[in-house]
């Protein structure tokens, strides 16, 4: 595997600097995360040539509604319409304290809506974290206001009811977990928020949130959490609708990966309960299979071969799956993550 190459990031985020968070199709506009994955995969060759088919897709920036402010914020956090304005909102923030104290104020606001955007809120916050932790510059900055704005614009808190923490760790507590029934699941979804808001006539998931212990090393935990959801990923992901959703049930929360070192504790391990009930979430309304006993059985290849089978395949899912499922893997190994991404690579190749 290459070293980290960020030589493309600075000049590709300025080429999208007038774009907005969504494509022309309605979708999450995943270039900035793709690239990032490149970059931090050593593969900054690719950015462009992958970034040259990829933006057709991009559309502009919506205009805004009205200024946000510290005072007026709480009513617009969930409103789609104000993405330019929290836009706008965390670009002055950035001018007047350091980024470090934005984010971990913020994190804390938006920690419970972690699911924003099927997770691609958080997952963009992840990245852009990732490159300034690395070096401080404008367009670096801009990437964590659009992170966060698309978050906070997109906010979607999952039900809970809130009692005493269990004790348990994700691949303990992920056998307790319930899959909704046929009934809750009838009716045809074009997005995943759609089929999740079923969740909220399914009292069994109520108490997700509370089934894990986060008091120990958040590093362990997320670790323990998204190899439990790699293992999910190659039960669950057998086309291309679950392959994209249980994705994410890794993406989402490994995101926090490059945030926690800049939260403080509370903040911090609330914020892997929630990324623990979102995983979990995906589990409930996507999952079919509980049996997650067997990722030895799927044949992979080294590192850099899975890296350019991801690239080859040019789907961006595909790519920052594969950049995340490496990275997990390099701090704790288990052969669950190489697994999904190999999975993964052949499941999006086939629908491209």
């Amino acid at each position: 595997m290459n070293p980290v190459d960020y030589t493309a990031l600075d000049e590709t985020l300025e080429i999208m600097a007038p774009m907005g968070p969504n494509l022309s199709n309605g979708f999450s506009n995943h270039a900035p995360m793709a690239i990032e994955a490149m970059c931090a995969m050593g593969r900054a060759d690719a950015v462009m040539p992958w970034f040259e088919g990829y933006r057709h897709w991009l559309v502009p920036r919506h205009t805004r509604v009205a200024r946000l402010t510290n005072d007026n914020w709480r009513a617009a956090r969930g409103d789609l319409r104000r993405t330019e304005d929290w836009f706008e909102f965390f670009r002055n923030e950035f001018e007047e304290r350091p980024w470090q104290s934005v984010l971990d104020d913020w994190a804390a606001r938006l920690a419970p809506g972690l699911m924003a955007a099927a997770t691609h809120g958080v997952i963009r916050t992840g990245h852009a974290t990732r490159t300034l932790a690395l070096e401080n510059t404008p367009a670096r900055r801009r990437e964590l206001a659009d992170g966060l704005a698309y978050w906070a614009a997109d906010y979607l808190p999952l039900p809970a009811v809130r009692h005493t923490g269990a004790r348990a760790k994700p691949s303990d507590a992920i056998a307790c977990v319930q899959m909704t029934p046929p009934e809750i699941r009838r009716g045809n979804f074009g997005a995943f928020t759609d089929a999740l808001a079923r969740l909220d006539s399914f009292p069994p998931f109520n108490g997700t949130l509370d089934a894990v212990d986060t008091t120990g090393d958040p590093s362990a935990f997320l670790s323990d959490l998204t190899a439990t959801f790699a293992r999910v990923f190659l039960a669950n992901a057998h086309d291309t609708y679950t392959t994209i959703a249980f994705v994410h049930a890794v993406t989402g929360p490994s995101a926090l990966r490059p945030i926690l070192p800049f939260l403080g504790d509370k903040t911090a391990r609330a914020a892997l309960a929630y990324a623990w009930q979102t995983a979990a979430a995906m589990y409930a309304t996507f999952g079919t299979h509980a049996d997650l006993s067997h990722p030895d059985e799927v044949k992979v290849g080294n590192q850099d071969e899975l890296i350019e089978r991801a690239i080859e395949c040019g789907d961006e899912h595909a790519i920052k799956f594969t950049e995340v499922c490496l990275r997990e893997h390099a701090l704790k190994p288990d052969p669950a993550f190489l697994a999904a991404a190999s999975h993964a690579i052949r499941m999006l190749s086939d629908a491209t």
